[in-house]
């Protein structure tokens, strides 16, 4: 079992949003210290968390966080982008850019982190994946949160034999910046938070966090025709 009370641990995207929720949740429960990232670190207003600059598409400064946080034993790789390109109709350079930022970024850290979380003992690996995992309505963002689901099974695998679990936190629309413009019903991001650190410390393999998410995972195994209603006709 993961215990968060007196851990360390890093927030991606921690300064606003569900990451913002997290890190409150966290100090909550009694975590030591808790690293938020930012691209620019002033936008970390929680009074007891560390800001740290990262940009997670940037290998280097990727590098140079976790040069500063050495105590780590959680890692949540919360920081992500939101591009929707068309495979058709987009430049492929905004589909690279998805996937710089929802593939690539969390596997920078999570390939600078894992050094330091085994030397301090062990811990846990927390990656915010979306039911766009499971389902292709937005273009690039879609296929970027599915290549991340497909890593997150692969590092579950990995990364067992050096003591350090990990879980996927799946979930439909949040009410966040980045789902400001979406009309259909929303999650709080601190009841999300709160069901994410659940499942660290319940060593889950995987949260589901709503009824959407729930529904469209129990149709993967469906004819495609019910998870895709549009192809009929």
């Amino acid at each position: 079992m993961t215990t968060i009370e007196g851990a360390n641990v890093l927030v991606t995207g921690g300064s606003r949003g569900l990451g913002k929720a997290l890190v409150e949740a966290l100090y909550a429960r009694g975590a030591k210290q808790v690293y938020a990232t930012a691209r620019d670190p002033r936008a970390v207003t929680h009074p007891d968390a560390v800001p740290l600059a990262m940009e997670i598409t940037d290998p280097a400064s990727v590098a140079a966080a976790a040069e500063r946080a050495q105590d780590v034993t959680i890692l949540v790789n919360n920081a992500a982008g939101l591009v929707g390109a068309s495979f058709l109709d987009s430049p492929v350079e905004d589909v690279r850019r998805e996937f710089e930022a929802n593939f690539y970024g969390p596997l920078h850290t999570t390939r600078a982190f894992v050094p330091i979380i085994e030397r301090n003992g062990g811990g846990h690996l927390l990656t915010v994946h979306s039911v766009l995992s499971w389902v292709a309505l937005s273009g690039s963002y879609s296929a970027s949160k599915a290549a991340l689901w497909s890593q997150t099974n692969s590092l579950r695998l990995d990364l067992k034999a050096r003591g350090i679990n990990v879980t996927g936190l799946h979930v439909g629309y949040v009410d966040t910046d980045m789902a400001a413009g979406v009309d259909a019903p929303k999650s709080s991001p601190h009841a999300v938070a709160e069901q994410a650190l659940d499942g660290i410390e319940a060593d889950a393999y995987e949260v589901i966090a709503d009824e959407l998410t729930r529904r469209v995972k129990s149709g993967l195994s469906a004819d495609l025709g019910a998870l895709y209603p549009q192809l009929a006709g």
